[in-house]
């Protein structure tokens, strides 16, 4: 797989370290001083290609050749870049899934297919998330969205009173549009199946849209 990867900070940097040793990564930095540093550290080592490129500019960006990437994926510091790299990365080249960090959570409404955006991670909204789900049970917890916020990754730790518990998976009816993504049960993930039964204290992570998250709060929270 190719990525490119906007934004040589410490996110961008982080992302791209990580995926380097199973995938093709480029990084796109405009600032030179940022790119000579990581140059001279050895931090290009392990297959990871460093430019400096602004990849707001058709240009610029065109010399990653992102018509060849399979993500794109837009981190600066500025959501306003964020963006315009995104619209870039689906109009201009044709990429098949473009991934954008969302800086300031009061613009993440801007973060959608009209802006070319596959997956949109607000950071404090993630983090949000995770410290309701550590604390709340028996309530449907937000942690990621997709397609413009349509659909979303949610979790939910099965209360004493829910529905769910000592229910079949495949009996529980849910709607075509959701699906149970995975389990974690006694620190361990339980990968579902149909006939994987729900039990009192099961942390549920669910895959929602729009359509079936009141369904789905229904059947796992009563």
């Amino acid at each position: 797989m190719r990525v490119i990867i906007a934004g040589g900070g410490n996110v961008g940097s982080y992302i791209a370290r990580e995926l380097a040793a199973d995938h093709e990564v480029v990084v796109l930095e405009i600032d030179p001083d940022r790119v000579e540093q990581v140059v001279t550290a050895g931090a290009t080592e392990g297959g990871v290609s460093w430019m400096v490129a602004d990849a707001c500019e058709v240009s610029e960006f065109g010399q990653a050749h992102p018509e060849t990437a399979d993500v794109v994926v837009a981190v600066t510091g500025d959501d306003e870049d964020n963006l315009v790299i995104s619209l870039l990365a689906k109009q201009e080249f044709g990429v098949p899934r473009v991934v954008a960090r969302v800086n300031n959570p009061s613009n993440e409404w801007l973060f959608n297919e009209a802006w070319g955006v596959d997956v949109a991670v607000s950071t404090p909204h993630l983090l949000t998330g995770l410290v309701e789900e550590a604390v709340s049970v028996g309530t449907l917890v937000r942690l990621l969205s997709f397609e413009g916020g349509r659909a979303r990754l949610s979790e939910v730790k099965l209360a004493e009173s829910s529905p769910a518990n000592g229910k079949q998976i495949m009996d529980l009816n849910f709607p075509r549009d959701s699906t149970v993504v995975a389990i974690i049960r006694d620190e361990h993930v339980v990968v579902p199946r149909g006939d994987t039964v729900l039990t009192d204290g099961d942390e549920v992570i669910v895959l929602v849209t729009d359509e079936s998250e009141a369904r789905v709060q229904d059947l796992l929270v009563g």
